[in-house]
C-alpha cells in the first residue's frame, strides 16, 4: 500500500497506482496534516487577515477583499469560471495520474483542503468515475488552471465524467452512487486548481514511453547493424571510457552485448570496409544523448511528484506565503529537451532505413531481388521522412514562448502543458518510424541467411515474422507497418523486451 502524503512517490509507483497494481490509501498522519491545514485556513478567515485566494479575489483581483460569509461561494465560482478548456478529452490514464498526483500534493497538508475533499478525489479514482478534461487551455503557470478546473468540477456536481464507459453529466453519476456534491470551504478551489498536475501527468507517461522507445531504438538499431553487416568495433567499452557520458556507455554496452557472438559479425571481420556511416557507428553518441535527456526528465519528474505546487502555501495560522510553486518552467524545459531527444531517435532511424534501400553491402536495391515491376520497400521511407519532418516542426520549444495573462499579473508563463502534449505527438510518430525500421531490418537480415545473429536478435526476428512475412513481391505494406506498430505498443512486447534488462547492468539509474 502506498501512503499518500507520507511515502515518497516515484515514477514507477505513480505508474503502478495508475494501473492498479499498487493500491494507495490516506494514512492517519496525512489525515492529521489535512485537518491541521484546514483549521489554519479557518483561523485566517476568522482573523480577517488578508491572504491571497483565501479572502481575496484572484489574479488581478487580488486586492479585492471577500467577506467571510462569501469565501465558500468564491471557491465554487473559481472552479466554474476557470473551466474553459477546449479540444479532445484526455485519455483516462492521464486523468488518473492527475488525480493521484494531486492527492499526493494535497495530503502533505499545506493547501488548506478539507479531508472530505481529498477522500472524494480518492473515490473518483477507486470507483473509476473519471472527469472529462479537455486537452487544451493551460499556459502552464498559476498552475494548469483550466484542465484542473475541469478535473475538479465534479466535486461540486458540475462538469462531465466517464462512468462505466459512458460519458455523462456528473450529477447523474453522483446520483447513481448516492452521493451529493461537496461544499468547498475557504481556499479549497484555489488549492485544487493551482498545481502542475496536467504537465506532471504528461511527464510521467513521457518518462514511460520514451524509455520504451530508447530500449527499442538500441534493439532495432542492432538488427539494422546486422542487416547492413556493420562493425561492432565502434561499441567497444574502451573507446567510450575515453568520453564517458553515461548514456553513451550504456548504449555501447547494450549494442556490444546484442552483437556478441554473432556469426554475421564474424563473417565480415576481415572485410575491406574502413568505417560505417554515422547512423550505425554513432548510435552510442546519438541514442546515448537521448538517454541523458530521458534521465534528466525522470529525475526532475520525481522531484515534482513529491512537491507542493499550490499557492499560497499555508505554513501556519499566522503565515501563508504567496509565491510561485505552481509555475511549470521546471518541467517545461526538460519536456522540451525530451521532445528533441525523441525526435532524434526517429531522425537517425530514418537514415538507417535509407541505407538499407540503397543496394549497398550486398543487399538488393529496395530490399527485393526483383524490382521494376515491383517497387519493393521504397515508399515506407517516404513515411519515415514525413514523420521525421513533422517531428522537427514539433521540436520548437514551447517553453521559449510566454504570453502574459491575467491583465499582466501573470506576466511570464511556461507553456509547459504544450511541451507535454508535443512530447507525446513526437513519441506517436517515433513509434511508427521504429516499426518501419524494424520491418526493413527484418527484411534485410533474411538476405544474410544461412548466417545467424545472436539469441536476442534472432528472437526478435521470430517475433517480427509472427506479425509480417518476408516479402518477395509488392504487398499492401501499411498492413505490415500497422502490425509491427501495434506489436511494439503491446504488453507482450514490453514483457519480451523486459527479459533483456541484463543489457543495462551497471546503469540502474536508467531504469524507471
Amino acid at each position: 500500500m502506498f501512503a499518500y502524503g507520507i511515502d515518497t512517490l516515484t515514477v514507477a509507483k505513480a505508474l503502478a497506482l495508475r494501473d492498479g497494481s499498487l493500491k494507495g490509501h490516506l494514512p492517519a498522519a496525512a489525515r492529521e496534516n489535512l485537518l491541521r491545514s484546514q483549521a489554519q485556513v479557518a483561523a485566517i478567515v476568522a482573523a480577517g487577515v488578508r491572504v491571497y485566494g483565501i479572502n481575496t479575489g484572484f489574479g488581478p483581483l487580488c486586492d479585492t477583499l471577500i467577506s467571510a460569509d462569501q469565501t465558500r461561494e468564491l471557491q465554487h465560482n473559481l472552479l466554474k469560471s476557470h473551466s474553459v478548456g477546449v479540444g479532445t478529452p484526455l485519455k483516462p490514464s492521464l486523468v488518473r495520474l492527475m488525480l493521484l498526483t494531486k492527492v499526493q500534493a494535497l495530503a502533505q497538508g499545506y493547501s488548506g483542503v478539507q479531508l472530505s475533499t481529498v477522500e472524494r478525489i480518492l473515490w473518483h479514482l477507486e470507483a473509476d468515475v473519471l472527469p472529462v478534461v479537455p486537452e487544451k487551455g493551460s499556459v502552464g503557470a498559476s498552475g494548469d488552471l483550466a484542465p484542473l478546473a475541469h478535473l475538479f468540477l465534479p466535486l461540486i456536481g458540475l462538469g462531465e465524467v466517464y462512468h462505466q464507459g459512458e460519458r455523462m453529466p456528473t450529477a447523474a453519476a453522483l446520483q447513481q452512487h448516492g452521493l451529493a456534491p461537496l461544499q468547498l470551504s475557504a481556499k479549497e478551489g484555489l488549492g485544487l486548481i493551482n498545481g502542475t498536475q496536467f504537465i506532471l501527468a504528461h511527464a510521467i507517461e513521457g518518462v514511460e514511453r520514451l524509455h520504451r522507445a530508447l530500449e527499442w531504438a538500441d534493439m532495432i538499431g542492432a538488427l539494422s547493424v546486422e542487416a547492413l553487416m556493420g562493425s561492432a568495433k565502434p561499441f567497444d567499452a574502451r573507446l567510450h571510457a575515453l568520453r564517458p557520458f553515461e548514456g553513451n556507455r550504456l548504449v555501447a554496452q547494450r549494442l556490444s552485448r546484442l552483437l556478441e557472438g554473432s556469426a554475421i559479425v564474424s563473417a565480415h571481420a576481415d572485410c575491406d570496409r574502413v568505417q560505417d556511416p554515422y547512423s550505425l557507428r554513432c548510435m552510442p553518441q546519438v541514442h546515448g544523448a537521448s538517454r541523458q535527456a530521458w534521465l534528466q526528465l525522470k529525475q526532475l519528474t520525481t522531484i515534482e511528484l513529491n512537491a507542493v505546487t499550490d499557492n499560497p502555501v499555508v505554513l501556519s495560522a499566522e503565515e501563508a506565503i504567496s509565491g510561485g510553486n505552481f509555475h511549470g518552467q521546471p518541467l517545461a524545459l526538460p519536456l522540451d529537451y525530451a521532445t528533441l531527444a525523441a525526435a532524434e531517435l526517429g531522425n537517425i532511424a530514418d537514415r538507417r532505413c535509407y541505407l538499407m534501400l540503397e543496394g549497398r553491402y550486398g543487399l538488393p536495391k529496395l530490399l527485393l531481388k526483383e524490382t521494376g515491376l515491383n517497387s519493393g520497400f521504397m515508399i515506407p521511407q517516404y513515411t519515415t521522412a514525413a514523420l521525421v519532418s513533422e517531428n522537427k516542426s514539433l521540436c520548437f520549444p514551447a517553453s521559449a514562448d510566454s504570453i502574459p495573462t491575467s491583465l499582466g499579473q501573470e506576466d511570464h508563463v511556461s507553456m509547459g502543458s504544450i511541451s507535454g502534449r508535443k512530447l507525446h505527438q513526437v513519441l506517436d510518430n517515433l513509434a511508427f518510424i521504429q516499426a518501419i525500421e524494424l520491418l526493413y531490418a527484418a527484411q534485410a537480415l533474411e538476405f544474410r541467411r544461412p548466417l545467424q545473429s545472436t539469441a536476442p536478435l534472432e528472437s526478435l526476428m521470430q517475433l517480427v515474422r509472427q506479425q509480417v512475412p518476408f516479402a518477395t513481391k509488392d504487398e499492401v505494406l501499411y498492413e505490415s507497418i500497422q502490425a509491427l506498430y501495434g506489436y511494439l505498443q503491446s504488453t507482450e512486447a514490453q514483457q519480451w523486451i523486459a527479459q533483456w534488462q541484463g543489457l543495462n547492468e551497471g546503469f540502474e539509474e536508467f531504469f524507471i
